[in-house]
């Protein structure tokens, strides 16, 4: 996966947004007690622990072996393995495998090698029910930060897989998963943070676009950055940034 840098600290104080919104993700999976789930990218294990709480036997993968700390920290019950969705070789069975706001961190040419493992993984009648940043999630921010990069002769790759559903179906379909429900659609979100707010999402969530950018120029450029977006995502009145998110939601099932 991108070797983007993850602190539970500020992941959990400064974006619990993605927790949050993630709940309906859970909804829509509707664990049982009983059923295995496998989350992959569980992070700090908040949406693990929601599906543990209804009965079922989570284990929660993520590459981030300091998200997996939090997450054990915080949440005994369920199982949290550091590992690679790419490579990760389950020793049982799911009845269903669950992923919100974590698909999208791994490259799309990678995704096929997530899909295999998820159709394996999966019972002969199990699920799969995820949500991801859907084509042209985040935009405004995404068009600002390379304008302001190019400006300053900075060459920059964004980490993010953005599919569409007529993409992203078809691949489902070729690991024998049927698609039974897509959806694509805005979800403006309000940052946390306040004024800071856009500069906190950027830093959390883009430090490796920032990451051939001098330390010397590291505030200038999120300061223009604010400057460029300010018109479109800023509420002075409230003082919050909602930046112009688009998920893709699924269910797929062997």
């Amino acid at each position: 996966m991108p070797d983007n840098e993850w602190d539970p600290d500020d992941y959990d104080g400064g974006h619990g947004f993605v927790a949050e919104y993630g709940a309906d993700v859970v909804e829509l999976l509707d664990p049982q007690p009983g059923e295995r789930v496998l989350d992959i990218g569980c992070g700090t294990g908040h949406l693990a622990a929601e599906i543990a709480d209804c009965g079922a036997d989570v284990v929660g993968i993520d590459a981030a072996e300091e998200m997996v700390t939090r997450a054990r920290e915080q949440y005994p019950e369920p199982t949290f393995e550091v590992a690679d969705a790419r490579e990760y070789e389950p020793e049982r069975s799911f009845d269903a495998v669950f992923s919100n706001a974590a698909l999208h961190w791994i490259p799309g040419a990678d995704h096929d090698a997530v899909l295999s493992m998820v159709a394996d993984a999966l019972t002969a009648d199990g699920r799969f029910v995820a949500e991801l940043g859907g084509q042209g999630n985040v935009s405004q921010v995404e068009a600002a930060v390379r304008a302001e990069l190019a400006d300053r002769g900075y060459d920059t790759e964004i980490p993010w897989y953005f599919p569409s559903i007529g993409e992203y179906t078809p691949r489902l379909e070729a690991h024998g998963l049927e698609v039974t429900a897509a959806w694509l659609f805005d979800r403006p979100t309000t940052l946390d943070g306040g004024p800071a707010g856009l500069r906190e999402w950027v830093e959390m969530f883009g430090d490796e676009v920032l990451a051939p950018v001098d330390d010397s120029e590291h505030g200038a450029v999120l300061n223009k950055v604010e400057e460029r977006l300010r018109p479109e995502l800023y509420d002075a009145e409230t003082e919050t940034w909602t930046v112009d998110y688009r998920r893709l939601r699924f269910v797929a099932g062997r």
